[in-house]
């Protein structure tokens, strides 16, 4: 049986190294396929010069390591906001995301709806519109690139259901794909190996931390709710080939914090559940 890949995510790092320090922190426990935060100042392209790009490039070259995918996790900004220039403003974001991604050999971007904040949010089809309209003038910016977006699932958005990221895919094009995350999922009580089974082949690259129900965390593997082996069966159900990113969000700044043991404790679960061994 052939076991599932998987990646590390620079996510809790995100203050605590830049982004190349990040990836040869991760490179030290083993592995050489990773997700690169686009965020300051840990990895922004539009701050980031020729010269440490092209470290970043030869560093990767040297370790035979691979940037899988980019993640803009929008801490800031919002591609359906209702400021048509905060609008405006991130889709130039994702527009360096993209460059990047093409000049590194990253596939993939992921593309988060905003968030909302619960009390009163503009009317549904309005920011879904919105969104609709970037990712569309995105798709057509990336062409010819390499690169391919990918929406995630998330649950502080107004799209946090697998089903809202196979309807919207739909409205967007065919060019996109899904990053399935499957904390997100299960956090929402969706159950993650059906959501990934009604996605198929939209499945690019998955993410995986733990959470309770009552508190939304990406914390390791074993701690809350999400339950590995039904979703490795699912991916195989589905065929899937790409990478299953390590989110384990914990910030290495903060007193206490251990997010190197919290991702060798998680990837020995997955390996306990059809992924590959530890490097």
């Amino acid at each position: 049986m052939t076991r599932l890949d998987v990646a590390a995510s620079t996510f809790p790092f995100l203050y605590s190294h830049d982004g190349l320090d990040a990836l040869k922190h991760l490179k030290s426990l083993g592995y050489d396929r990773f997700e690169m935060m686009i965020f300051p100042p840990h990895c922004w392209p539009r701050e980031l010069p020729v010269a440490r790009r092209r470290e970043y490039r030869s560093w990767l070259n040297s370790e035979g390591g691979r940037i899988t995918s980019f993640c803009y996790p929008l801490l800031d900004n919002n591609p359906n906001g209702v400021d048509r220039l905060m609008r405006a403003y991130t889709l130039d974001r994702y527009r360096e995301a993209i460059d990047l991604s093409a000049e590194w050999e990253c596939p993939y971007v992921l593309a988060i709806p905003g968030p909302v904040n619960s009390l009163i949010n503009p009317p549904h089809q309005w920011m879904l519109d919105w969104f609709v309209e970037g990712m569309k003038q995105l798709v057509d910016y990336a062409k010819g690139t390499g690169v391919q977006l990918l929406l995630e699932n998330v649950p502080f958005t107004y799209l946090p259901t697998a089903r809202d990221m196979k309807d919207t895919a739909a409205l967007i094009g065919p060019e996109v794909g899904v990053n399935f995350d499957i904390c997100n999922s299960a956090f929402i009580r969706e159950d993650p190996a059906e959501a990934i089974r009604m996605l198929g082949d939209l499945v690019k690259n998955v993410h995986i931390s733990d959470s309770g129900y009552d508190e939304f965390l990406h914390t390791r593997l074993g701690t809350g709710v999400v339950e590995p082996r039904p979703a490795a069966a699912a991916l195989r159900d589905i065929g899937y080939s790409g990478m299953t990113v390590l989110e384990i969000i914990t910030d290495a700044l903060q007193p206490g914090a251990d997010p190197d043991t919290d991702i060798r404790a998680s990837h020995a679960i997955l390996a306990q559940n059809g992924w590959a061994q530890p490097g």
